[in-house]
């Protein structure tokens, strides 16, 4: 009977979408815009800004997940990040009105909604990992062509068909506003450096910039070239030492989930006084809650720390 309710309110949900002609990935637009939205007052602008007063833990997470795909390039993906969302709040709603658990209704579909946002969230540093990967083959080859002609647009040029995206986007750029639009190398060459989240490729920049007006800097560029390779060495020791916490945080997660697959095995009646009752829908619920809250904390608390010299 609830499977059957179930399927009708989907199919009324779709319904309505096609009668006023709305996609999907349009409404999770509006919604998500509606319930981010900065505070009306100045008042409270003023307050945000001067980190006086905190944004709401929803508006937070969204944010900064909409900030972390901005850094790395993939704004485009946020629309579909906030339709899988959603999706998933229906589904872990769904999945719990199927256990006939009322009270874990909300722990559920709002848990589930935020994994999307935690998932990007825990992909940033690999994606920072592959653009500093590739930054450090790039830099190699541009700097070692440049001391050879002691021209980076030539330079960038010999080997910009060896670099991949998105680090070949960047110096495509360059090459795009030094040719095109403006010849001020200095100019060029500080657009180019903000477009890469790194302290090398910055510090890089400005090395590159004060060989323009002084050639006998150039020899300065290896050393900056070589303390890619030191930072990737020590991040990885960092990685592994931030990853232990969280490793043993998801063994503790699914002992506890498995506790009830393995409660119905040993005693049938404990596991019908935990799925069926009143009180143990409610410990349910809250171990549930309790869970993704824990979550949100260890993503927060071994967000992996990038070693800079």
């Amino acid at each position: 009977m609830i499977m059957l309710q179930l399927i009708a309110c989907i199919g009324i949900i779709v319904g309505a979408f096609i009668l006023l002609g709305l996609s999907p990935v349009e409404f999770t637009d509006n919604l998500f815009g509606f319930l981010t939205r900065r505070p009306k007052s100045i008042k409270n602008e003023i307050s945000e800004a001067t980190h006086r007063k905190k944004p709401s833990f929803f508006r937070r997470e969204i944010m900064e997940a909409q900030d972390i795909l901005k850094l790395t390039g993939r704004s485009s993906c946020f629309s579909l990040i906030c339709a899988c969302s959603l999706g998933l709040f229906a589904l872990g709603a769904s999945i719990a009105i199927l256990m006939r658990n009322v009270f874990l209704v909300p722990a559920l579909a709002v848990g589930f909604m935020f994994l999307p946002f935690w998932y990007v969230k825990l992909t940033a540093n690999h994606y920072k990992k592959d653009i500093s990967a590739e930054l450090e083959t790039a830099l190699s080859i541009i700097t070692t062509a440049y001391l050879r002609n002691e021209d980076i647009l030539t330079a960038v040029e010999e080997n910009l068909y060896y670099l991949n995206p998105p680090v070949r986007n960047v110096f495509a750029s360059f090459l795009t506003q030094a040719n095109l639009l403006n010849p001020d190398m200095d100019a060029a060459l500080s657009a180019m450096k903000k477009r890469i989240d790194n302290e090398v490729f910055r510090e890089w920049c400005d090395a590159i910039s004060a060989c323009q007006h002084d050639r006998g800097l150039k020899t300065t560029l290896i050393p900056i070239v070589s303390k890619l390779s030191d930072m990737r060495i020590v991040n990885a020791e960092l990685e592994y030492l931030i990853f232990e916490p969280r490793k043993e945080f998801i063994i503790m997660v699914i002992l506890v989930i498995g506790n009830i697959p393995l409660m119905h095995a040993l005693n049938h009646s404990w596991y019908d006084t935990l799925m069926h009752t009143a009180v143990g829908q409610v410990i349910l619920a809250f171990t549930t809650a309790l869970i993704f809250v824990s979550t949100a904390f260890v993503i927060k608390l071994t967000k992996p720390i990038e070693y800079r010299r």
